[in-house]
């Protein structure tokens, strides 16, 4: 990919086929007139399209936009300063958005864009409203006969941004954090994918708007999305986005709630209802609180989730969160939206940054990659960035059913039910730990050793730079440091916290769904067109979650997480043995190690697509963890 340096323009790209007008469109106090900005001026069919409320002074508030004439597009930020949208058929659209101005009084604006019957053959996607310093990605679609070769993005008015990243498989998308700016900024970028002589070209913009510094004490300490109570009528809404996902939050003084105005679910309600739960959702865009509804009022068959969130005070979903994470702090769940979305149109208002994590331990000579199998298939049916389809709820089922477990194994492992009704609610939510915590205990009683395991894990999943000694270890010899030992994953190694979790994600995984856990010991394939083939197993097991060593520390776990799950025990008792990979057979090849005469999903035929030498997509996605730890701010 090409990135060529900014090129400031002296005016913002004006308005295509009409004229910003409106109702009421005054000066505002003597600044420069609300409008609406709209990209491009070309505009065609599958190509996407911005407006955006501007305003110099950015006093502007509670927009709502809608659609008032042409055939029917779909926006997913109806609530926000800009929205996006790809016109399926040629004619005429008209759209009005009607907010507050300065002077408080209520003010109406109408745009009308003439869309011609041509078909873009080229789509940057997806123009959106950020707040300074937060993460911005950017994509662009391509016609299906065009090639991802000679890709050009170059930004045309704006501040000057530092692009972060690149897609490296693809060539199509760009990274990087919005620039600081004193007033609501519109910066705006050109991509031009050149293919057999012929160029293609499209504009896409991005409203920066001004926010408050972030403080020293800040309890994030970077820039999050502004984010909004997902039910209207929540009791908790006034607060909720406050408490729990904010800037405003601080480390010291009164910054961060207290459990008597944000208590844990349970506090409220010992057997929560899907509205209970929903009460407690924050959302950056309300399709990703329908989704969560749907995934709680359809696929929660053993009232799990409910039961655990309970010691929870609240689920956040957002644009910006990856990877997911619980944090002790606000008592909060933090999920990655990307396990959310069924549509292409919810796919493209995500964040799609990479996690920062990907590149730890490359310098290491192997790799322990795993996946979650049944009837020797994968479970997950993977869709990559660059294909617009939409998926279905079942084909990010066990994804997100693993991230549940995983997470709030963190949360009961923190407030365990046994401690809820001994909490002082006058303090901090994270002063009120109980101690001590469940996974210290965890290692009192059955401690996690492997000392090696652990100086790796800090390099794999913390960053730290790795020694000689371990940049020398082969396969063979990180087979013999863990094979013995009684962790299922190497990512138990992370942390005490994380091994608590691990170990009852994986156990509810086979109890509740009789999903396996696959492990592996490989090399770790250098170069540009590594495949699932590249992957060389020296050691793994399938269901290493019931070996004979591990197995006390399951059942130390699953009664302090989920003391509703009674009959763990016997399952638990009766769990098959781990079946043993076969070692100098690929990771791909180990997948049909089970019995099972069971017809073979689409996910699986992906994965057999997935072998040849130009697929690098899966392996990366496959091996990271999609969680990670945050330590409690310091009393």
């Amino acid at each position: 990919m090409k990135l060529i340096p900014w090129l400031l323009l002296t005016s913002f790209l004006s308005a295509c086929g009409g004229s910003s007008g409106g109702s009421n469109n005054s000066p505002n106090n003597g600044s420069t007139p609300n409008s609406i900005k709209a990209f491009d001026s070309n505009a065609s069919i599958g190509k996407a399209l911005e407006l955006f409320l501007f305003s110099s002074s950015g006093n502007v508030t509670n927009p709502q936009w809608s659609q008032t004439s042409g055939s029917p597009v779909t926006f997913l930020t109806p609530n926000t300063k800009g929205i996006a949208f790809t016109p399926t058929s040629a004619g005429t659209y008209s759209f009005s958005v009607t907010f507050t101005n300065q002077g408080g009084n209520s003010q109406t604006l109408n745009h009308e864009i003439i869309v011609d019957d041509s078909t873009s053959k080229i789509s940057a996607r997806l123009g959106h409203v950020v707040a300074e310093s937060n993460k911005v990605s950017l994509r662009t679609h391509l016609d299906d006969n065009l090639s991802n070769e000679d890709i050009t993005w170059t930004q045309t008015s704006g501040p000057n941004v530092e692009f972060s990243g690149d897609d490296s498989d693809t060539n199509t998308a760009i990274f990087f954090n919005a620039p600081k700016v004193n007033t609501d900024t519109i910066i705006t970028f050109e991509v031009t994918a050149t293919s057999n002589g012929d160029s293609y070209q499209d504009t896409v913009a991005v409203l920066v708007e001004n926010k408050d510094d972030i403080a020293e004490n800040d309890l994030f300490g970077n820039r999050l999305a502004d984010v909004f109570a997902y039910n209207n009528n929540s009791p908790y809404k006034d607060k909720l986005a406050d408490c729990v996902y904010s800037n405003k939050l601080r480390t010291s003084g009164d910054g961060i709630c207290r459990l008597n105005e944000l208590p844990l679910i349970a506090h409220d309600t010992q057997t929560p209802s899907v509205e209970d739960i929903m009460d407690r959702v924050v959302v950056s865009h309300h399709w990703m609180g329908d989704r969560f509804k749907d995934f709680i009022e359809n696929y929660d068959v053993h009232g799990d989730f409910k039961n655990m969130l309970r010691a929870t005070t609240a689920i956040v979903i957002s644009y910006d969160i990856r990877p997911s994470f619980y944090w002790a702090a606000t008592g909060a769940i933090y999920l990655d939206a990307d396990n959310f979305w069924l549509t292409p149109d919810e796919r493209d208002t995500l964040n799609e940054a990479p996690d920062y994590r990907a590149d730890f331990g490359k310098e290491l000579q192997f790799s322990m990659p795993w996946r979650y199998v049944r009837d020797n298939d994968y479970l997950s049916t993977y869709i990559t960035e660059d294909t617009r389809i939409s998926r279905t709820p079942e084909d990010g089922l066990y994804r997100l059913v693993s991230l549940m477990y995983h997470e709030l194994a963190h949360a009961n492992d923190f407030f365990p039910k046994s401690s809820w009704f001994s909490l002082n609610r006058n303090q901090k939510i994270y002063a009120t730990i109980p101690e001590p915590i469940q996974s210290d205990l965890l290692q009192v009683s059955y401690p996690l050793n492997g000392v090696e395991m652990k100086a790796l894990a800090e390099v794999r999943f913390d960053g730290k730079e790795a020694t000689d000694t371990q940049k020398s270890y082969l396969p063979e010899d990180i087979t013999q440091f863990f094979s013995s030992e009684t962790a299922p994953q190497f990512y138990n190694y992370s942390s005490t916290r994380e091994d608590y979790a691990m170990l009852f994600d994986g156990f509810m995984m086979k109890a509740r769904y009789g999903i396996d856990r696959d492990v592996a010991i490989t090399n770790q394939p250098t170069g540009n067109n590594v495949s699932l083939e590249d992957y060389i197993v020296n050691w793994g097991q399938r269901g290493r979650i019931s070996e004979s060593s591990i197995k006390p520390r399951v059942e130390f776990v699953i009664p302090r997480v989920l003391p509703e799950f009674t009959e763990f025990n016997e399952i638990l008792a009766n769990l098959p043995s781990p079946i043993a990979m076969t070692p100098n057979t690929s990771w791909i090849d180990n997948l049909d190690i089970s019995p099972s005469s069971a017809p073979k999903s689409l996910a699986r035929q992906q994965v057999s697509a997935l072998t040849k030498k130009d697929a690098t997509k899966r392996p990366i996605k496959e091996f990271t963890h999609h969680f990670i730890e945050r330590p409690i701010p310091k009393q």
